[in-house]
């Protein structure tokens, strides 16, 4: 007689990762949000970060501009979450969704709602077995 197949357990954080995942997704929006509304869409601030102000403000600024450009946000959340797709880990997983919440208010929306999506994906993924 054939044992019968355990069902795989599928990716679920426990709560204690659940609140951990919030507070980083939290935080990755909350500097975001700051960043953006107090830098980029401030026309004081901005028209003197472009004018050579040294501030961190203006530092931080600089850098979301470059990293804009060039979609980095939506970058790294979509390898993030292909790759916590193809391999469930919680810390894939935890910068996929910060990388997702950062891109997604910076206007990198195209790559990080593909990626937010397949991170809601994977939670129908079995996790792997130990060997």
């Amino acid at each position: 007689m054939a044992e019968p197949i355990a069902p795989r357990r599928l990716f679920l954080p426990t709560a204690r990762q659940t609140n951990w995942l919030l507070i980083i997704t939290g935080l990755s929006l909350g500097e975001a949000l700051y960043v953006r509304y107090q830098a980029m869409e401030n026309s004081v601030v901005s028209l003197a970060c472009q004018g050579g102000l040294g501030t961190w403000l203006c530092a931080t600024f600089r850098l979301a501009i470059v990293l804009y450009n060039h979609q980095v946000f939506g970058g790294i959340a979509l390898v993030g979450a292909l790759l916590h797709l193809m391999r469930p880990s919680l810390i894939l997983f935890a910068v996929a969704i910060a990388a997702a919440a950062f891109g997604v208010v910076m206007h990198n929306t195209d790559l990080s709602a593909l990626a937010a999506g397949l991170l809601i994906l994977s939670f129908a993924r079995p996790v792997p077995t130990p060997a």
